[in-house]
């Protein structure tokens, strides 16, 4: 099985304090990994990392058969697909939902000048249809609900059949309708033959879509636990990462945790 990224001793120094410590981490093509950490614990740095936006500081990482420092990020960049809130607040408010998914296949925020032929077209549609939201496509990215734009963002992140999908806090911020629609979303995108590794970050464990089969628990730049997701995500190790005793639940597929 090929490894889609692999971290070796990788440590990220910034302003004198240690985002990450010493991380071993290995991606096959296959895997599905969940992220988890409170606020501060490196979860953002690690998907800077895997999103070859930054350089670690000691260690060495593989990314995509290459080795990130000697290889150009741009040419990295366009075969990992990232939603993020930056880049969420970087999307042109006036764009049309379509052209929103079809730029991505030039890498660029807004229509320009750019042409596209009717196979770039066709498979946005498929996308935003596949993602429930098909007969949002002429509707403007700025009048979508907060659960819609996440829905839009993903349906970007694919459009260039990415190898590695990486998803920073996709249902921050939405209410209950919006989390589970995009919980759903989700895990139809991680179950389907053929979809790209995946690496979503996330603060709850209520988030974690069915079909996705590792975690990797982080605490203060280090990694608490990591491993297929049933032993790595334990009422143990979670209680450890987040400095609070809790018990977890796994009911259909899907987690949850509460305070003891």
């Amino acid at each position: 099985m090929t490894a889609v990224a692999e971290l070796a001793g990788v440590s990220i120094v910034r302003g004198g304090a240690l985002l990450l410590d010493a991380v071993d981490w290995s991606i096959e093509e296959t895997d599905r990994w969940v992220v988890i950490g409170p606020n501060g614990a490196g979860k953002t740095t690690m998907l800077q990392i895997l999103a070859a936006q930054m350089h670690p500081t000691t260690g060495v990482v593989g990314l995509l058969g290459e080795v990130l420092g000697a290889i150009d990020v741009f040419e990295l960049r366009p075969r990992i697909g990232l939603t993020s809130a930056a880049l969420a607040d970087r999307l042109p408010r006036s764009e049309r939902v379509a052209d929103v998914v079809v730029s991505a296949s030039y890498a660029v925020l807004g229509r320009w000048r750019e042409e596209y032929d009717e196979l770039d077209h066709q498979r946005a549609k498929e996308l935003l249809t596949e993602l429930g939201i098909g007969h949002l496509s002429e509707r403007t990215f700025g009048t979508l609900s907060e659960g819609e734009r996440k829905r839009v963002q993903i349906a970007r992140a694919l459009m260039t059949d990415p190898e590695l999908m990486l998803l920073d806090e996709p249902a921050a911020g939405l209410d209950l309708t919006g989390r589970e629609q995009l919980v759903r979303s989700l895990s139809s995108i991680a179950t389907a033959e053929g979809s790209p590794a995946m690496v979503l970050v996330t603060h709850h464990v209520e988030e974690i879509p069915p079909g996705f089969t590792h975690g990797l628990l982080l605490k203060q730049g280090r990694v608490v636990s990591a491993g297929p997701i049933d032993q790595a995500l334990t009422a143990e190790t979670l209680s450890e990462t987040f400095d609070l005793a809790l018990s977890l639940d796994h009911q259909d597929g899907r987690y949850f945790a509460r305070a003891l």
